[in-house]
């Protein structure tokens, strides 16, 4: 997985290339961890992203979690067809903004 991030002032968009998975979501974990402080806007862009596990679902929640304590908010954008299916079977379209 490829991890591209574009911080400007306050926002951070990560841009996720290839799977989120089991083997993946640490890398995910630890570049958050590296860039979130003093982020109120964090964008996830998905146009590359094949596919989701509940490994990379609990990272989101996470993420969601953390920028509600920074009283920032979160969007998730460009997810195909196979990650909306997932995200609404396990009730993340509740959870997340997905735009």
């Amino acid at each position: 997985m490829n991890i591209i991030k574009n911080k400007i002032d306050k926002e951070l968009t990560i841009a996720l290339e290839g799977r989120l998975d089991t083997t993946t979501a640490p890398q995910l974990e630890d570049a958050l961890a590296a860039e979130l402080s003093g982020v109120t806007k964090l964008i996830f862009d998905f146009a590359k992203l094949e596919y989701i596990s509940s490994a990379g679902l609990r990272v989101l929640l996470s993420a969601q979690k953390s920028m509600n304590k920074q009283e920032g908010i979160m969007i998730v954008k460009n997810t195909n067809e196979e990650i909306k299916e997932i995200f609404e079977v396990t009730g993340f379209v509740d959870i997340l903004t997905i735009e």
